[in-house]
């Protein structure tokens, strides 16, 4: 005889189902977000202790510096979010990338 594992979510009312699913997918977030941090720590890291090489380099650096300088910004600080727009057409542009 073979005993096949029992599906636990299908005996439980809707209420712990959804429960359930709410608590496995915020664990999910919680790990992605984790994961993120680490490998976003990682990079930092790397960026800190090797020197660019070139100007394109450089840039990319600064512009990841760019991006959580704008992310601390508040919404309506509109002047500051269009000068780093300006700033990154400018990279694209230098870089011979636009």
């Amino acid at each position: 005889m073979i005993d096949l594992p029992v599906e636990l979510d299908k005996h439980r009312g809707m209420a712990a189902q959804k429960a359930t699913d709410l608590r496995r997918a915020l664990a999910e977030i919680e790990n992605n977000v984790r994961e993120l941090r680490e490998r976003e720590s990682d990079l930092e890291n790397r960026m800190m202790t090797v020197p660019a090489a070139s100007w394109p380099e450089a840039a990319v650096k600064a512009r990841h510096l760019l991006n959580l300088y704008t992310a601390s910004l508040p919404a309506e600080d509109a002047r500051h979010r269009a000068l780093v727009a300006a700033l990154f057409d400018d990279f694209l542009r230098l870089g011979g990338e636009g």
